[in-house]
């Protein structure tokens, strides 16, 4: 057993995000949820979270700067300069 403050970045991610799934939730709210993890986790994060978007209509809103994620997501809005984008709308 490993106390809070032992554990890595992308550790405390991990269980956040295991956190966050225990309780089945129609909406996950994801802020940078792959921000601390290597690129092969981050890819069965983003897999997992896609899977139950689609299985199980779980609503998904993600923040990320990371354009390998956001290409993934269905539908994304851009934030820039304060403004508020549907992407591919000017």
């Amino acid at each position: 057993h490993h106390r809070p403050a032992d554990l890595s970045g992308g550790q405390r991610q991990r269980v956040a995000i295991a956190r966050a799934l225990v309780g089945n939730p129609s909406v996950i709210l994801a802020d940078e949820p792959t921000g601390n993890l290597d690129s092969a986790t981050a890819q069965e994060i983003m897999d997992l979270l896609l899977n139950l978007n689609r299985e199980q209509q779980v609503t998904l809103i993600i923040v990320t700067h990371d354009p390998h994620i956001a290409e993934r997501l269905e539908r994304k809005i851009l934030v820039r300069n304060g403004v508020v984008h549907e992407a591919g709308r000017p």
